[in-house]
């Protein structure tokens, strides 16, 4: 890939049956006020928005039918009757728990500990899902080829993309991959900063506009370093300066449930990258993974450390 080149996984598997809903609240952001409220009754009820006319969802969205069709061709659709047969598509596929009483992702008021947990499971369990299903294996085999080339590698995250960034961490240093995660970033732009040809520097941001990960990041790709951008939205801020683009697929709900779920979506996306990696030399990471098990032996209860 040609440096400055930028791939999103999302955007070049938009097209994807099934994945219309994810392409487009990944999308939302970036949409004008009136096209955002178009989207918003989209992804709330895509059955209900592909049964309505184009007067009826303008109507509905408190704007015009030409914001409708502007809608239509900002999400990558010719015209409104093709997004309605899309919708009508993604609406026949999706199944809701009924005693989850999900509503666009939201926790109704007054809702029982039992509709929460039965919410909760739902959306994190989509999240997982749809974030699978519209990752792109032929983008991701390339990120995963310059990692296990990668002489180092930098993963920058904040709040709770940092406990993912650690998460990645960990496992890549557990096989013997070298790997940091600086949660102050300050330290993080000084290691950004000796990153060169060669390296690798990953940044995570559900929303893309956390500063503090984009300006590592930026920092990083000046100095020569391949970057990685993990977000939820393809088109926001982090993904300048990023080579590679991957994209999660959770929304944002009531009691900010979607947080959770974007942690579980951007934990599964890093474990298929990890797991890409570990692969690349098999003898290497079970090597790695049988001494580090028991250089921690001793640790665990009833562990004995076996002598060398």
């Amino acid at each position: 890939m040609v440096k400055g080149s930028k791939i999103s996984a999302q955007d070049a598997t938009s097209d994807a049956t099934g994945g219309l809903i994810v392409h487009i609240s990944g999308l939302l952001p970036s949409l004008s006020p009136a096209e955002q409220r178009v989207a918003r009754l989209v992804v709330a009820d895509p059955a209900q928005a592909a049964r309505r006319t184009i007067t009826d969802l303008a109507t509905a969205a408190e704007t015009s039918e030409a914001t409708v069709i502007r809608f239509c061709r900002s999400v990558g659709m010719p015209g409104y009757p093709q997004l309605r047969i899309r919708l009508a598509a993604e609406a026949a596929r999706r199944v809701e728990p009924p005693d989850a009483r999900v509503v666009g992702g939201d926790i109704p008021p007054g809702a029982d500990l039992a509709q929460i947990i039965a919410t909760i499971a739902f959306n994190d369990a989509r999240a997982v899902e749809e974030t699978a299903e519209q990752l792109d294996p032929a983008i991701c085999e390339q990120v995963v080829d310059a990692l296990a080339a990668a002489a180092r590698i930098d993963i920058y995250g904040a709040g709770a993309s940092g406990v993912v960034a650690a998460d990645f961490q960990q496992k890549l240093h557990r096989v013997g991959r070298t790997a940091f995660y600086f949660p102050d970033v300050h330290t993080a732009l000084t290691s950004a900063a000796l990153l060169g040809s060669g390296d690798v520097a990953l940044g995570i941001s559900h929303t893309g506009t956390t500063s503090d990960v984009i300006e590592v990041l930026a920092q990083a790709r000046e100095r020569g370093a391949l970057t990685v951008a993990l977000t939820n939205f393809p088109r926001s801020p982090i993904a300048e300066v990023a080579d590679f683009v991957l994209t999660t697929a959770a929304r944002e709900t009531t009691y900010r449930s979607g947080a959770m779920a974007s942690r579980l979506a951007q934990l599964t996306v890093v474990d298929c990258l990890f797991v890409g990696v570990a692969a690349h030399n098999r003898a290497r990471t079970r090597r790695a993974l049988e001494v580090t098990a028991e250089a921690v032996r001793a640790h665990r209860v009833g562990g004995v450390r076996r002598k060398t």
